[in-house]
């Protein structure tokens, strides 16, 4: 028989019901002539003797191998039943013509047919349905030589995000600069500074920058020269072009130059405490400034540098976390150039908050050094570009302290922020777990995740491994170095004014009086 027939066995019913539309057996379908057989009879209604009428085939169904063993169905039920009727396609039977639907007894519900469909036997919940082959852990693949040059290599890094901390950065600066220019023309007649020299940045004046918020010392807290110098030092005003101190150009009070409403004015006597009260005091220029940029090549680079790294690095670790490491290490570069940059120097840019994002990658490579092709070619390339601005840094002018200090902010803030190591992850099977901040719910137990620490705070730490509690003091010490760093740098700003003679260098060279470029000349 055909193979279809014979997987497509019923069980024969009574004689004198067709089993299905167009059978035919060669009996008599009356039931006053015979006896029914069994349900499961492999011989109905033989004549005496044992064989079936002379000139008729064996049913299909007779077979010496018939154990009555049916195959699940495979039909999907209906709306209108649950119960399958067979059809020509069902069995491979083709000849005859079907029983009229008007027989009443073909459609009687017939439940040991093996066509019903059984709700509580759902294969992916019947455990003997199984196939546990399948079931077996597979080995993960090593990730040696998956990371590539330029790429970020921290485990689930890979997770796409939208940057928006770095698209709206990225807008406001860039408009910034525009209003910056459009100052300056008002204010000198021209875009750029032309007089009295030329600005090669290509941009604004450092007045019209400091009148728009950038660090400048005197306008945060009394300078010495400044409070207790013997004579009333006139100011540059915003509109200045002129080395003249005579001119009226030259002639403004500091809280001309400050603006922001003004700032107290220094009481020009030598017998005057430098704690004297009230003093200026603009402390948003620790955070204005990230925002303005000294020209049109400052602004450039860095937009490029924050829409490729940053803009990845942002993609990688969440919005949420890269906006903190932004914020605190440009904020943290202006403290630190506060304390030790030249006091006349209007300080602007982003660049502290992009030395921090550098400082990521820098972490993200040694957190997934083993899973790169190449790492010791990564980390030339980065050490070459860390080098490479902080010599920059050493040029007449520039603040190389906000590139410092956004650096060791950004290394700091990075440990405390940013998952473990790659090989720690694995080892304490956390390996999976994303940047993401919608992870942080209470719905992941089943998963074996912990919850959220805002949530659920003994929950987070219950049942962790000791290299996980290893690692998280190293975290909460690298949290209380930034901090307390932090802290005595503000103290020293404000309270202390200790000085360093030496820490000048950093942001200098010994050559041609340029490390006394910047400084006040009273």
């Amino acid at each position: 028989m055909a193979a279809n027939d014979y997987y497509n066995q019923k069980p024969l019913p009574d004689a004198t019901i067709p089993p299905y539309p167009g059978y035919y057996s060669g009996y008599p379908t009356s039931s006053s002539s015979s006896t029914p057989a069994p349900p499961y009879s492999s011989q109905p209604n033989l004549v005496p003797g044992g064989r079936p009428p002379q000139g008729l085939a064996p049913s299909p169904f007779e077979t010496v191998f018939d154990d009555h063993v049916y195959p699940a169905s495979t039909h999907q039920p209906t709306p209108a039943s649950s119960t399958h009727r067979l059809s020509h396609q069902d069995t491979g039977y083709h000849g005859h013509t079907p029983v009229s639907p008007d027989d009443t007894s073909y459609n009687r519900p017939t439940d040991d047919i093996p066509l019903q469909d059984h709700p509580q036997r759902h294969p992916s919940k019947d455990a003997e349905m199984q196939d546990h082959v399948y079931d077996a852990p597979q080995a993960k693949k090593s990730r040696r030589g998956r990371v590539r040059f330029g790429e970020l290599g921290m485990l689930a890094s890979g997770r796409r995000k939208i940057p928006f901390v770095v698209y709206f950065f990225t807008i406001v600066q860039v408009a910034v600069f525009i209003g910056e220019i459009v100052k300056n023309s008002m204010e000198t007649g021209s875009p750029i500074m032309t007089q009295p020299s030329f600005n090669p940045m290509i941009g604004p004046s450092p007045y019209i920058l400091v009148n728009m918020g950038a660090r400048f010392v005197p306008c945060m807290h009394n300078v010495a020269g400044i409070q207790n110098a013997n004579r009333t030092i006139p100011w540059p005003c915003p509109s200045s072009k002129s080395l003249d101190s005579t001119l009226p150009e030259n002639q403004c009070t500091l809280s001309d130059l400050c603006g922001f409403g003004g700032v107290p004015e220094p009481a020009y006597n030598p017998n005057t405490p430098l704690t004297v009260k009230p003093a200026p005091n603009q402390w948003f220029r620790f955070i204005v400034p990230i925002f303005l940029h000294a020209g049109l090549i400052h602004i450039g680079f860095n937009m490029l540098l924050q829409l490729t790294l940053g803009r990845d690095m942002e993609k990688s670790i969440g919005s949420i976390r890269f906006f903190l490491v932004y914020m605190s290490a440009g904020i943290f570069g202006f403290v630190m150039g506060g304390n030790f940059a030249a006091t006349g120097i209007a300080s602007t840019g982003a660049s502290g908050s992009l030395f921090g994002v550098i400082a990521l990658t820098l972490l993200d490579l040694l957190y997934s050094w083993k899973d790169r092709a190449k790492p010791a070619k990564d980390l030339a390339f980065i050490i070459l570009d860390v080098v490479i601005s902080f010599v920059l840094g050493l040029l007449p002018g520039l603040d190389n302290f906000s590139h410092i200090g956004g650096f060791l902010m950004g290394l700091g803030l990075g440990v405390c922020l940013l998952h473990s190591p790659n090989s720690l992850r694995r080892r304490i099977g956390d390996d999976d777990a994303p940047y993401a901040t919608e992870r942080v719910s209470g719905g992941f137990a089943a998963q074996g995740t912990p919850p959220s620490f805002l949530k659920n705070p003994v929950g987070f730490f219950k049942g962790r491994m000791p290299l996980w509690w290893a690692w998280w003091l190293i975290r909460a010490g690298a949290l209380a170095a930034v901090t307390v760093v932090f802290i005595l740098l503000l103290n020293n700003f404000y309270v202390t004014r200790a000085t360093c003679g030496w820490c000048k260098y950093l942001s200098c060279l010994p050559v041609s009086n340029w490390c006394d470029i910047g400084n006040l000349q009273l």
